[in-house]
């Protein structure tokens, strides 16, 4: 049996995930990071993308908006600003997510309307890969 890490997903609305993994991936602020059981102590912050929760040929997909990633040798937690299953995202309010922050970047006024924008375009895009990444999942699976 392969070695496997415990897994914890929460967002301030609560779990989204609890559970067992071979190996988890997450987006930080420096790359994307893949952590495997036994992995040394890490805490980094988490930008808008999906995290990926592998146990043997099952892949999990969840979004997360931002937030902080903690790994011990035995546990990953995420604690994530909003996390939702990928399944769960709705594509049309992404897509009209990204063309409302794409429109502000083009019209805005100050400096706080220019960083809120890219943040919420930021976020919009991490949706729509992670939506992306489980339709090709579903095809080819």
């Amino acid at each position: 049996m392969a070695m496997t890490i415990h897994v914890d997903i929460v967002s301030a609305e609560g779990a989204i995930h609890s559970g067992l993994a071979e190996m988890v991936f997450a987006p930080s602020e420096f790359g994307e990071v893949g952590i495997a059981p036994r992995h040394a102590p890490l805490i980094s912050r988490l930008k808008p993308g999906e995290v990926r929760v592998q146990n043997g040929e099952q892949m999990e997909y969840f979004y997360v908006s931002g937030g902080i990633l903690e790994v011990q040798p035995h546990v990953v937690t995420v604690l994530a600003d909003t996390a939702m299953r990928a399944r769960d995202l709705d594509e049309a309010a992404a897509q009209e997510a990204k063309k409302r922050a794409e429109e502000a970047l083009v019209n805005r006024t100050g400096e706080f309307e220019y960083a809120k924008a890219q943040a919420e375009l930021a976020e919009a895009v991490a949706q729509l890969r992670a939506i992306e990444k489980i339709r090709k999942q579903t095809k080819s699976g």
